[in-house]
């Protein structure tokens, strides 16, 4: 039995699709246990206006090309897609995977996809409150599509805001994504873990993800010590799956 699972995000900017496509092909092949891409319009890293391609046009290309790992974003901004769409495009990509596919959804924060695409910006909290309303909405609409997702269409929520973030989390998610080091994604877990106890929801029920560096595999005990579940390896171009293959070889050591 693995001691945790292993997933990778791909950083769809300065490449081609042809490049993801032999990367997630790759990956799957692997045995990677989820493969994901980010929610942005435009690179957050490198040359500014890089080529970059969006997330679910994407992601509806991956559910096709693999067969095995689970699939989404890591995270999609809620901002950018009507709740109710958002809610059918997932259940189609559901279909298209076989019943793989993970809704990875976030608040939102990059401000030039917002200007540049005519989103408004507004500020943390009216996005977060956005997201609060988003996440009923998206749930019921889940009920009512035909036909309906392949089973239960699991919600991951990312961030670490502890007043906001977490709580709904602890209300409606299935799964949790944060950012390291270790010591912080152990406090915020803990933190977590309160709003689970204060909302009369079981902390195991929530899979706990973090996203990491290729440079930190190392570390993955200390990830694990800190609560961590499912370690999801970022990965931009020319996407050098080494780090990825060996924390597999741990985890399934």
């Amino acid at each position: 039995m693995a001691r945790f699972d292993v997933g990778v995000q791909l950083h769809p900017q300065a490449t081609t699709v042809q490049a993801m496509r032999d990367a997630w092909k790759a990956a799957d092949a692997m045995g990677v246990d989820s493969i994901w891409v980010w929610d942005h319009f435009y690179p957050l890293y490198g040359d500014p206006d890089a080529a970059h391609f969006e997330a679910y046009t994407l992601l509806a290309a991956m559910a096709a090309d693999t067969s095995h790992a689970r699939l989404g974003a890591l995270v999609t901004c809620n901002s950018y897609r009507n709740p109710n769409l958002l809610a059918d495009m997932a259940r189609t990509i559901d279909h298209i995977s076989g019943g793989r596919f993970i809704l990875g959804i976030g608040s939102g924060w990059f401000d030039r996809d917002y200007r540049e695409y005519g989103y408004e910006f507004g500020t943390a909290g009216s996005r977060l409150r956005d997201l609060e309303a988003a996440l009923p909405i998206i749930m019921d609409r889940f009920s009512r599509l035909e036909p309906p997702p392949r089973g239960r269409l699991p919600i991951l929520i990312g961030g670490s805001g502890e007043k906001v973030t977490l709580r709904l989390v602890a209300e409606h998610a299935d799964a949790w994504n944060a950012f390291g080091p270790p010591d912080n994604y152990a406090r915020k877990s803990r933190v977590l873990d309160d709003w689970c106890v204060r909302l009369d929801r079981k902390p195991s029920q929530i899979e706990r993800t973090v996203a990491i560096n290729g440079s930190e595999v190392d570390d993955w005990q200390g990830y694990l010590d800190a609560g961590a579940e499912h370690l999801i390896v970022m990965v931009g171009p020319p996407f050098d799956l080494a780090p990825v293959e060996q924390l597999l070889a741990t985890a399934r050591t």
